[in-house]
């Protein structure tokens, strides 16, 4: 445990946060109740307990739910808790879109100590004063961080580089040049400033390290620092108030049918236009032909409905034949049961 770190800190505030900052819920509904015949489709949004890692989780509700095609929509590490939108059946089709999605983060960064891993499970490689600063001042040294970024990784991150994982050069005390990934901080709030602990609110795009924003604080203050609590809040549509623990999960699973469960795979694209298709539109649909049902802009996405409400899957719009195209198609056994109410 790092001196200070968060076991040390009063936990009221942090549930303020969550209570305040948690927005609209959506209304759960999807999948099926029949999960050994038919199998399980639909997002259950996970709230994510210290220790475990993205990858457990998933193997723990394939355990808990017997479905097999499970994924995550966006690595969450260990130390880290909070919400990790979790995949099941035809709903990891959308994965690769809810990656893409914003994410929320209450963070508490720990002024004066730097660690190899710029988080509290590394070991601490410097050690510093802490300047005389007041909330204000800590405010203006923030500013740098908002807005577009070019954010330098952690060394200990998932990401590839020359074939191999970061964290795998760093774990043999090699240390590499990483280049710059462009990121955007909508939001970054000095919640409150309790020597040396900052207690920040941060709105941000996929693939920003909030270690990394640690870091570079206590570099730009001269002092170092490291993270010493993170919690997600929010991942695109999905808040914290909605979000299961493992074990209420298991316990929920055996008590409460799959439709009142788990969120329709479609809940994420809600932003996403829609056409609704014929009988006919409906076969073509899912024999991956273009229709003309409605027009949009060049590369934009869709979700497909049949008449009835049915789900059909996602689409792209082909500006040069006037068409949208079949990307993701939801079989018909797959789609009963996940109509959009």
């Amino acid at each position: 445990m790092m001196p200070g770190g968060a076991d040390s800190i009063a936990t009221d505030t942090f549930v303020g946060v969550i209570s305040g900052y948690t927005l609209s819920c959506h209304k759960r509904g999807g999948g099926h109740n029949n999960g050994e015949a038919m199998g399980l489709h639909g997002i259950l949004v996970i709230d994510k307990e210290v220790g475990w890692t993205s990858h457990d989780v998933v193997a723990r509700v394939r355990r808990i739910t017997g479905e097999r095609k499970v994924g995550h929509t966006g690595t969450l590490d260990p130390a880290a808790t909070g919400v990790l939108p979790v995949c099941l059946g035809t709903a990891t089709k959308i994965i690769e879109y809810l990656q893409e999605a914003g994410k929320t983060y209450y963070a508490e960064v720990h002024l004066g100590i730097a660690t190899d891993t710029d988080d509290q499970d590394g070991l601490i490689v410097a050690e510093a004063p802490v300047p005389q600063l007041d909330a204000r001042e800590l405010d203006r040294a923030l500013e740098p961080f908002r807005g577009d970024l070019a954010q330098i990784p952690p060394m200990y991150a998932a990401i590839k580089q020359g074939g191999r994982k970061l964290y795998e050069i760093a774990r043999v005390g090699e240390t590499v040049e990483r280049p710059p990934r462009p990121v955007r901080i909508e939001t970054l709030a000095l919640l409150g400033w309790e020597p040396p602990i900052a207690r920040l609110l941060i709105d941000c795009s996929k693939g920003t390290y909030i270690r990394a924003i640690a870091r570079d604080l206590g570099a730009a203050l001269g002092c170092g620092a490291h993270l010493a609590r993170l919690a997600r809040l929010r991942t695109g549509p999905f808040f914290l108030d909605q979000a299961l623990t493992l074990s209420e999960l298991e316990t929920e699973f055996a008590e409460t049918p799959w439709p009142e469960l788990a969120l329709h795979p479609d809940v994420a694209l809600r932003g996403w236009p829609v056409i609704v298709l014929d009988a006919a539109g409906t076969i073509a649909w899912r024999q991956g032909k273009d229709t003309r049902a409605g027009t949009g802009s060049a590369g934009e996405h869709c979700r497909a409905y049949a008449n009835d409400g049915e789900w059909l899957g996602l689409g792209r719009f082909d500006a040069e034949r006037g068409a949208w195209r079949p990307e993701k198609v939801i079989a018909p056994d797959a789609a009963q049961g996940t109509d959009a109410g």
